[in-house]
């Protein structure tokens, strides 16, 4: 029979060969969700005083990203996890763009803050939390990072890299409840007239962010959409040149960290003998003058320009805060042209050789009038505009595998 339905035999082998490895890899992430649910439950089983309250959670889910898969994704592997826990969970679902900014308006106090999605959902909610009149408070609240999107690129900062999703999903969510965060920078960029948008990622404006938007047209090309979608922009006016006027501070001196537990208040005779003794002993202090701060102007042509944060390679014992400013070579030939965009695919802030690069604090980017096209901030599109960009250091804190910030420390060490 096998001879002679060698067609249909060999086609059933090969069913039953990915049928069999499709049933064994679902088996396999539910050991991983298994343990880690039991994990969790060791967080649950802990016992609290009747007088402490339940920690509140508030998750910003977006069922959209992924493709709509986020949804399903964070109901299986996520939400047990996090009920298991102990936390007072309350998970708020977006329905459209833009939504997380406005809900973050209203939000009342948490413990914790936690997005699950991607990028985009990570850029509206930190910009709906320093939006608000009581930022300098909220800011303080520890943020969780569960990746449901298609980029996720605060994942390579926070956790382990991991071939397995539902494995990445999980590590993120135990890492929330162990509790270690690190500092992460943020960027303030701030049109004319529009409010201030915060990035953790970076802003991008040139030719390969443009193409690299594009991709998804080609679709039908498989593998090959890519080189596709960069050598098919080629054909356009070539050089392509973005010209614009460039305004920087250098870095600043990075102020010692402030510890999180204040030290108790002395009694009242104490504090009242402190004040009378500096009344009487020390002399007035006459207000210093500001020095004028020393801004330097550049003008440039480039096929793409990039500001970045340093989240991507943290270094949590440098000495200065600043951010990287990549301006490229505007000389590239079309066949390189078509093989950066498929790196910078992988690594957008990627940095070729030959490029010029910027360390600065704070920066103003003037483009020239009729400028078209738009910016991708944290990979999300924005029209193109004069701004200004201004780093606020260590200005959020995100919750991380504790594996990562012990390699960091140890990077730093040596």
């Amino acid at each position: 029979a096998l001879r002679n339905h060698w067609k249909k035999s060999t086609f059933g082998a090969c069913l039953l060969g990915w049928g069999g490895h499709w049933l064994y890899g679902k088996h396999c992430d539910n050991l991983l969700r298994r343990a880690a649910c039991q994990e969790a439950q060791a967080f649950g089983n802990q016992l609290i005083p009747a007088t402490v309250p339940l920690k509140k959670a508030t998750v910003f889910l977006n069922p959209a990203a992924c493709k709509g898969k986020a949804g399903n994704l964070f109901e299986k592997n996520a939400a047990p996890i996090l009920h298991l826990s102990g936390l007072d969970v309350t998970v708020v679902k977006t329905d459209y763009e833009g939504q997380a900014k406005k809900l973050l308006e209203l939000m009342e106090n948490t413990d914790l803050i936690i997005i699950a999605g991607g990028d985009g959902t990570v850029q509206e909610v930190i910009t709906g939390l320093l939006r608000r009149a009581d930022e300098a408070a909220f800011s303080k609240i520890p943020i969780g990072f569960i990746p449901l999107g298609k980029t996720c690129t605060l994942s390579h900062t926070l956790y382990p890299e991991s071939t397995n999703q539902v494995q990445h999903i999980t590590n993120a969510t135990l890492a929330i409840l162990k509790g270690e965060t690190v500092p992460l920078d943020v960027l303030q960029i701030k049109g004319e007239k529009e409010q201030p948008v915060f990035a953790v990622s970076g802003l991008r404006w040139g030719s390969y962010r443009d193409a690299g938007v594009k991709v998804s047209k080609y679709w039908y090309l498989g593998p090959l959409k890519t080189k596709a979608a960069h050598f098919f922009s080629t054909f356009k006016e070539w050089p392509q040149k973005h010209q614009a006027a460039l305004m920087y501070l250098g870095p600043t001196e990075r102020p010692p960290e402030e510890p999180e537990e204040k030290p108790s208040r002395p009694p009242l005779y104490v504090r009242l003998y402190r004040r009378l003794r500096s009344y009487w002993s020390s002399p007035k202090e006459f207000p210093q003058e500001v020095a004028p701060e020393d801004w330097e102007e550049l003008k440039l042509s480039t096929i793409e320009l990039s500001i970045a944060t340093r989240n991507r390679q943290l270094d949590l014992t440098r000495t200065e805060d600043f951010m990287d400013i990549y301006i490229e070579a505007e000389s590239v030939s079309k066949g390189e042209f078509v093989h950066r965009g498929s790196q910078k695919m992988r690594d957008p802030h990627m940095c070729p050789e030959g490029s010029q690069c910027i360390q600065a604090s704070r920066c103003i980017l003037q483009l020239p009038e009729g400028t078209e096209g738009s910016f991708g901030i944290d990979n999300e599109e924005y029209e193109a505009m004069p701004v200004e960009v201004k780093l606020l250091p260590r200005k959020l804190r995100f919750f991380c595998d504790p594996r990562m910030r012990e390699q960091m420390l140890q990077a730093a060490v040596q």
